[in-house]
């Protein structure tokens, strides 16, 4: 039998449709039932499952950078060839809980692939043992650190770009205010599917709250973990209350038409492109949040891998 809420959007491809069938039949416990370190263990041991085949590239290589606490925080670097390449400092989703640099190991190789560039992905740490504002503090420690250590790693930290999913993307729009403010250039911030708002108030968090990938169960799971409420108006997990994007990176938005955080994400780009921001947006149709993941049945993610390959390696050329 399908599941009941499926009649309720008929906008989803059939390919979408069958994932989400194939979940609701799957014998496993929803995200926001479990605690934070079953919730990280059974991410990361589904997170290969719907993957495009893993890229083998000339270089990947793990190593740790400095946090401001003298924390050495892991970081995976991805470079398809042994050139000096420009560089993707990248930050996974997963909700500030769960996720790391192994989960989202897939989808760096093929941006890395596809755009010719080498990409950082960096394993800030996460809640609950770190609440906010850690994840930002050690994000924006990364940036700082492969601006200034370029040659080290053997990249051209001189044609940076910063992107992320989901949380990932959060940060990563944060990262971008802060490479402003601070003088470090950055060719494009790459955002999938950010979350940018303090609330679940816009019109797509009740249209897809309950039924898809991202419920608005699992949105207030991963708030409650992270944040305290009266710390959820800091532009810093809220960009759409930064008094001031003037000036930013440009922009790249990959959104799934499907998705809870997808109003928010247009009010951000929107918010940009009003301070003159440049901005590209891409809604993908018929797709749900985590879609960039599953490659492997949904076309949709591999023209978003191509469409966002295609955004970075335009901007490292400009």
């Amino acid at each position: 039998m399908p599941p009941p809420f499926l009649p309720q959007f008929p906008e989803l491809t059939p390919a979408m449709r069958s994932v989400l069938e194939r979940i609701h039949r799957a014998p496993y416990p929803p995200t926001y039932t479990q605690t934070a370190e079953e919730a990280k263990r059974s991410y990361e041991a589904g997170s290969g499952v719907l993957e495009v085949p893993k890229a083998e590239l000339a270089r990947v290589e793990d190593f740790t950078f400095p946090a401001r606490d003298g924390f050495a925080i892991p970081a995976r670097l991805y470079a398809p060839s042994k050139e000096k390449l420009p560089l993707l400092v990248y930050f996974h989703g997963g909700g500030f809980v769960i996720g790391n640099v192994r989960t989202h190991d897939i989808l760096c190789r093929e941006l890395s692939r596809l755009a010719g560039c080498a990409v950082v992905s960096v394993d800030y740490r996460l809640a609950p043992e770190f609440k906010f504002p850690t994840a930002f503090d050690d994000a924006w420690d990364a940036v700082r650190w492969v601006a200034q250590h370029g040659s080290t790693l053997n990249v051209d930290s001189t044609r940076l770009a910063l992107g992320g999913d989901s949380a990932g993307g959060t940060i990563a729009a944060t990262c971008a205010i802060m490479a402003r403010d601070e003088r470090i250039p950055v060719r494009l911030q790459l955002l999938f599917y950010p979350g940018t708002a303090a609330d679940l108030e816009a019109p797509s968090h009740k249209r897809f709250e309950k039924g898809l990938i991202l419920e608005k169960l699992h949105i207030e799971w991963f708030f409650d973990n992270f944040i305290a409420r009266e710390q959820r108006g800091d532009w810093r997990f809220a960009p759409l209350n930064a008094e001031d994007v003037e000036g930013v990176a440009p922009a790249w938005f990959g959104l799934a038409e499907m998705d809870p955080l997808v109003d928010d994400g247009i009010a951000y780009a929107d918010k940009l492109r009003a301070a003159g921001v440049p901005v590209d947006i891409e809604i993908y149709r018929g797709v749900t949040h985590e879609f960039i993941k599953m490659g492997r049945a949904i076309r949709e993610a591999r023209q978003a891998h191509e469409d966002a390959a295609r955004a970075l390696a335009h901007a490292f050329e400009t």
